[in-house]
């Protein structure tokens, strides 16, 4: 039997994953969590298969969570489970070490089927990462065109938060980070983009996300 760790903040979120896991042809006990710390606590103290991980669950909501879990079991599978957009996140999790992931507001089969593929071992991505992963690999060959690729995964992260209209101080509250390094992000994201302001921000993820 699989052993499964569904970590939202959303007592909602969990019982319909927990329902559509329990329809897998695959027997899976669940467990559940609903911090990032509620997490570390499960998996120090039981092995899991997979463990589906909202992206924005309270006190993770970065790049650093993939590593603390790979910590604790290195042989973990973990699938993101987000309501950020697709295109800005997906391949920077999944080069962090994450084995798929999957917008919160996918049909309940393809929720079904990124769960069964990520336990048997593979990758889930969308079509639509997919055809960003092989855009990317296309464009190691040809100058890069798009801005957003220079962006780091942690400036990524920044950046969305700021199209949000999230002030700078909450998103260092959220990113669990100093207040001036999240002013130095926003610095270095306006450089690479050569924008002064967050309209033009906007404008520029507009153009640009479809393609990164």
């Amino acid at each position: 039997m699989k052993s499964i760790l569904i970590a939202d903040d959303h007592t909602i979120v969990r019982l319909g994953v927990s329902h559509i896991i329990s329809t897998l042809p695959t027997p899976a006990a669940v467990e559940e969590a609903s911090t990032f710390d509620e997490v570390i606590a499960q998996l120090e103290s039981r092995p899991f298969d997979l463990l589906i991980l909202d992206i924005n669950i309270p006190g993770g909501n970065n790049l650093q969570m993939i590593d603390a879990v790979k910590l604790r079991q290195p042989n973990i599978r973990i699938l993101m489970f987000s309501g950020y957009d697709e295109q800005l996140f997906a391949i920077n999790y999944m080069q962090a070490g994450a084995d798929g992931y999957l917008v919160k507001y996918s049909p309940e089969e393809e929720i079904r089927s990124a769960i069964s593929t990520v336990l048997n071992q593979q990758k889930y991505m969308s079509a639509g990462t997919r055809e960003q992963l092989l855009n990317m690999l296309n464009s190691q060959r040809e100058p890069v065109l798009n801005p957003l690729s220079a962006l780091s995964g942690r400036e990524v992260e920044v950046m969305y938060l700021l199209t949000k209209g999230i002030p700078v101080a909450r998103i260092a509250d959220m990113l669990n980070l100093q207040v001036t390094t999240v002013s130095t992000y926003k610095t270095r994201i306006f450089e690479k983009l050569q924008i002064s302001n967050v309209i033009e921000l906007l404008e520029k993820v507009k153009m640009y996300s479809t393609s990164i």
